[in-house]
């Protein structure tokens, strides 16, 4: 059983917070605030009823243009907070021990990038994770763990399963309110149908095999290039410029396990009828039975009949859960697929939509009206595939804050 919020006894705790702000990055400033902004509920809370706040994040990978400090992230949440953060350019070190020790009851501090210390870009198993230089060094001035990080709750990482190893460990309101959501998929009503869209086509095939097989789904709809690998794996011809894409991506193999999902469950995946196509700068729509397109164009998007197909599916669901875009809608003229299905998709009782590029389409199209837009990609999709996710387990096995007169 994992503990939450309401269990821990925060006045005078000092507590680390791992929490996921991982946002684009522009110019050094922060581009969009949008997963710092679902953090607050937890951080305001744990400060309001006095803890001392100490919270870990990444930001970036190792070589890329947004792997950077957490400096701005520390400015953008005292404003959202409303209250005073202040930031240590340091993550586990003597001056980080310092500044926690200095914090008084409702203080927050930001550590710095957890990725700046090479062993936080390794995956470990919980108990080598505690054994790790950030867990060592952090362990002695840290009362309890909060993890919040349900996007990263996938990995296995140090803060992410060592501290919750040694400390006792507690969900975030994030983390709590997306196991109770995501956990429990299977007691949504029925007609459920998947829309998995969007780029990662081994994670969606993924997630159609296992709601196939155990009787999740009665519908998948497949669009995006994870339609697109179907459609070539149902024969049909998309041109030159798809199946490059496809090719490059590493995808290739990914159309043969499309194709033995069509033989096990062919009538319950719906394929796209027509594509849309960049055709002299404009939108123009092509029947399946219109394919290939001509040279140098390729599926943009999926068009009015899939739509006018996809639409009656999701007039009869009862539960519709979303994962990835429909099609390339950072392009005004191929937005259309996104924003009927995810419109359409608000109409349902309930509706659920992942993380990741389906978040930021949303935001951009600016549809709201669901029962729930979770904070996570990779880990919504392993949930969805009932998969065990690493820091979940590891706040599943953390040992316990002793009671108060012991």
């Amino acid at each position: 059983m994992i503990e939450t919020l309401d269990d821990l006894d925060v006045d005078g705790t000092t507590v680390g917070v791992r929490v996921d702000v991982n946002s684009p990055i522009d110019d050094g400033t922060l581009a969009d605030d949008a997963r710092l902004r679902a953090h607050v509920d937890t951080l305001s809370e744990l400060l309001e009823r006095g803890g001392r706040v100490a919270v870990l994040a990444h930001q970036g990978r190792p070589g890329g243009d947004d792997f950077a400090t957490l400096e701005p992230h520390a400015d953008r949440l005292s404003n959202l907070l409303g209250r005073p953060v202040d930031y240590v350019d340091a993550t586990f070190s003597a001056a980080a021990r310092d500044a926690i020790s200095d914090l008084e009851n409702g203080d927050c501090l930001v550590l710095e990038n957890t990725r700046f210390y090479s062993e936080e870009y390794m995956e470990f198993d919980p108990e080598r994770a505690a054994q790790t230089h950030l867990v060592e060094g952090l362990e002695s001035v840290l009362d309890a763990y909060v993890n919040d990080a349900f996007a990263a709750a996938h990995r296995s990482q140090p803060s992410l399963v060592g501290l919750p190893t040694v400390l006792p460990s507690y969900a975030g309101r994030v983390m709590e309110a997306e196991l109770d959501v995501l956990g429990t998929i299977e007691e949504t009503a029925e007609p459920r149908v998947y829309v998995l869209g969007g780029a990662k086509v081994p994670d969606s095939i993924d997630v159609a095999w296992s709601v196939l097989e155990k009787g999740l789904a009665d519908h998948v709809l497949t669009a995006g290039v994870v339609g697109n690998v179907f459609l070539i794996a149902d024969g049909v011809d998309l041109g030159d410029e798809s199946s490059d894409f496809i090719y490059d991506q590493g995808y290739w193999d990914e159309i043969d396990r499309a194709a033995d999902l069509l033989d096990a469950y062919g009538d319950r995946i719906a394929l796209p009828r027509d594509v849309a196509v960049d055709r002299d700068d404009e939108r123009h729509e092509l029947g399946v039975n219109a394919l290939p397109p001509e040279d140098g164009e390729s599926a943009m998007d999926i068009g009015d009949s899939t739509l006018d197909y996809y639409q009656r599916i999701l007039d009869d669901a009862e539960t519709v859960i979303l994962n990835g875009p429909a099609g390339v809608f950072e392009d005004e003229r191929f937005r259309t697929g996104t924003r009927r299905l995810f419109d359409a998709a608000t109409d349902n009782p309930t509706s659920i939509v992942g993380g990741g590029d389906t978040a930021s389409a949303l935001r951009t199209l600016g549809v709201e009206g669901f029962s729930h837009v979770s904070t996570g990609g990779g880990a919504a999709l392993r949930m969805l595939t009932a998969e065990s996710l690493p820091a979940v387990t590891a706040l599943e096995n953390a040992p316990r804050q002793p009671a108060a007169d012991d």
